[in-house]
């Protein structure tokens, strides 16, 4: 269910997810995360969570630890295991060390004890946030190469891995058994279709795929 912000259909705007099985500490969350001007969305459970859940969206998961059903815990280690870019703020009420510790090392934001900081809150959340986008952003980005790529026919691709590999026209032409002419043409193509200004952009363009 939605609470606070209403949700956004664009799938590039992050919304950031309250899990907790207390009602009341949901619609308190919504509330003050609401300030970051981020759609915020509510679910009683892990599960109820997972049923609502796009994924591959940027977030993040502001989760409680303890919970009937899907631990918090449990549901971090389904969120790894599937690759989620959503980064985690975990509040529990209960300092318990190992717990932070474990949540932690597999790669939340930070462990929050209730009742906690507003402002520590939200500078977390913010920085699980940043985190999402960041990640999200350079996948798209990498999408965006290969699908020019994809465009490129297979004697331009063949030409393009000997470029980035920084031989001249000469040796390429050698190595492919074809006119210096044929691999300028190739080449200035390739260039075109990768919308690459220079052979270094164009490198920057494959390793973000690699």
């Amino acid at each position: 269910m939605n609470c606070g912000n209403c949700g956004s259909p664009d799938p590039c705007v992050p919304t950031i997810h309250v899990v907790d099985d207390d009602e009341a500490i949901r619609h308190s969350l919504a509330f003050l995360l609401k300030s970051l001007g981020v759609p915020v969305e509510c679910h009683p459970s892990a599960e109820a969570f997972l049923a609502a859940r796009k994924p591959g969206k940027p977030g993040c998961v502001v989760l409680d630890v303890r919970m009937p059903g899907m631990s918090g815990l449990e549901l971090q280690a389904l969120l790894n295991r599937a690759g989620e870019t959503l980064g985690i703020v975990f509040l529990s009420g209960h300092g318990d060390i190992p717990m932070a510790v474990q949540a932690m090392s597999d790669g939340a934001v930070h462990f929050l004890e209730k009742p906690c900081n507003d402002e520590v809150l939200l500078e977390q959340v913010e920085r699980a946030l940043n985190r999402s986008r960041d990640i999200c952003g350079r996948a798209a980005a990498a999408q965006a190469v290969q699908r020019r790529v994809d465009t490129l026919t297979q004697r331009e691709k063949d030409v393009m891995a000997l470029v980035v590999q920084g031989k001249p026209n000469k040796v390429i032409a050698f190595e492919l058994d074809i006119s210096i002419k044929t691999v300028e043409v190739h080449r200035a193509h390739v260039m075109e279709k990768m919308q690459a200004d220079s052979v270094a952009d164009l490198t920057r363009m494959l390793m973000a795929t690699a």
